[in-house]
């Protein structure tokens, strides 16, 4: 593999590792929130007793996270300068908004509230969570406003040089950017998801107890309850903002969707693939069993309307950008990739939902605490929306291929000039096994307390 390779995939895994603590952050502290202020509202102590017990997971999770963030910015300057120069007068405004604003708020409101027990005013203390919870999410915000970008440029002009070539680009306008109708339908997806992935994280942690019929039955009966309403108002949302997400996707980068779809030719109306199967090459479809006019459907709300296919897409986009990178660039992305990742998204997200509405039925009819084969399989269920996170991501970054910002700069074109693959290799292998140990600490520190249970002085002998 040569160095572009190399750090192309040091970037997914790094990507992928720091997103695995990202979506529990989200969700976890605005349910923390939500419990306080039952807590606040009701002064029962059951609703402090949650607040300290999935305060303190949420605060594991929350650590793990920053430390995995930090290498995230360091990569553009270490493996893709060539990005930062080209693009750095844009993309660096939302991560230092980032930082500078919401990460800030998330990190010394997290202080305050973890000191403040039994020391600040109720109300202040209550403040204080939501504070952490609303710059947790505002920071994912500004962080998605910056690859919004990548996805659907907007808000910006091209520096031409004298020979006619485009050796930057620059921001024209800070409003189009942050209103980038990409981070209108991507925000609201990782919120939803965010929300989701809690859910099922206390769901499955109080099944777990509940099973075993260990000591306070009571406090994960109502645990279990109060995550069981909340993930399915997250599934549902996940579910109806992607909807809205994919259809953006189908005007925006309709090659993306024609890969998730293995749509190869264009058709009206367009079908929906239950299983393609693809030439070695990616050319061309072997086999396939589709549903007739559903992607159409899924596409435009109706019966008719035309999906592009792979082939035509990848010969306009020959002829559209012939100029800059010549007649025989390819722009196909790794098509076999994006198609099953995003069937495991899917598949996922509606497994999650199919357990959600289950459980909330159970509950409902007073049964969920003696329906034995729920419960042992909700405990297994937490790793649902960490696949489907994972891999929609994938679809995401991947499925923008070969363009690192859609239509503007592609990937080979990013990478830094001087660095050799030897030098990749070694960051790769390094970060590789220092963020599989991070994240080992944290599956086991997460195991270890979340069986313990709640503990009265848990958050105050933290």
């Amino acid at each position: 593999m040569d160095a572009l390779d190399l750090a192309k995939l040091q970037f997914a895994v790094t990507t992928i590792y720091h997103f695995f603590f990202v979506p529990l952050t989200l969700g976890l502290s605005l349910l923390v929130a939500v419990l306080q202020t039952m807590w606040y509202r009701t002064d029962n102590p059951i609703y402090k007793q949650m607040v300290k017990f999935w305060g303190k997971l949420f605060l594991i999770n929350f650590a793990m996270g920053v430390v995995t963030g930090i290498v995230q910015e360091f990569q553009f300057g270490m493996n893709w300068s060539e990005y930062s120069r080209f693009m750095g007068d844009i993309f660096g405004v939302p991560l230092a908004i980032e930082a500078l604003l919401a990460f800030y708020l998330e990190s010394t409101f997290i202080g305050v509230w973890l000191f403040g027990w039994d020391k600040l005013p109720k109300g202040i203390h209550l403040l204080s969570i939501w504070l952490v919870a609303i710059g947790s999410n505002i920071s994912a915000l500004w962080i998605l406003i910056a690859n919004s970008f990548m996805q659907q440029p907007v808000g910006y002009q091209s520096v031409i040089d004298a020979n006619g070539v485009m050796t930057k680009v620059q921001m024209d306008n800070f409003g189009d950017v942050i209103t980038n109708p990409n981070v209108m339908v991507q925000w609201p997806h990782v919120f939803a998801s965010g929300i989701t992935t809690a859910a099922f994280f206390v769901l499955g942690v109080s099944a777990w107890h509940l099973l075993r019929k260990t000591q306070q039955q009571d406090f994960f009966r109502r645990s279990a309850n109060i995550a069981t309403v909340y993930g399915m108002i997250g599934i549902v949302l996940v579910i109806m903002v992607g909807h809205s997400q994919a259809q953006h996707m189908v005007e925006t980068q309709p090659m993306k969707m024609a890969a998730a779809e293995g749509l190869f030719e264009t058709e009206d109306p367009a079908s929906f693939s239950l299983l393609t199967v693809g030439d070695l090459d990616q050319r061309e479809e072997v086999f396939a069993i589709r549903i007739p006019r559903l992607l159409s459907v899924l596409s435009y709300n109706k019966l008719d309307g035309e999906v592009r296919g792979i082939n035509d897409l990848q010969a306009e986009y020959q002829q559209e950008y012939a100029d800059r990178y010549g007649e025989d660039a390819e722009y196909r992305p790794p098509i076999a990739v994006i198609y099953w990742s995003f069937r495991a998204m899917v598949g996922a997200g509606f497994l999650m939902l199919g357990l959600a509405a289950l459980s909330l039925f159970l509950i409902y009819r007073n049964q969920f605490t003696t329906t034995r084969r729920l419960l042992i399989v909700l405990p297994w269920a937490i790793f649902l929306p960490y696949i489907a996170n994972s891999a929609g991501w994938i679809m995401t970054e991947m499925g923008r291929q070969p363009w690192i910002v859609f239509g503007l700069q592609r990937t080979e074109d990013a990478v830094s000039p001087n660095v050799s693959a030897e030098m990749v290799g070694l960051s790769l292998v390094i970060f590789t096994v220092l963020y599989g140990a991070l994240m080992g600490v944290d599956a086991y520190l997460l195991v270890k307390f979340g069986r313990r249970g709640p503990v009265e002085e848990t958050l105050d002998a933290a």
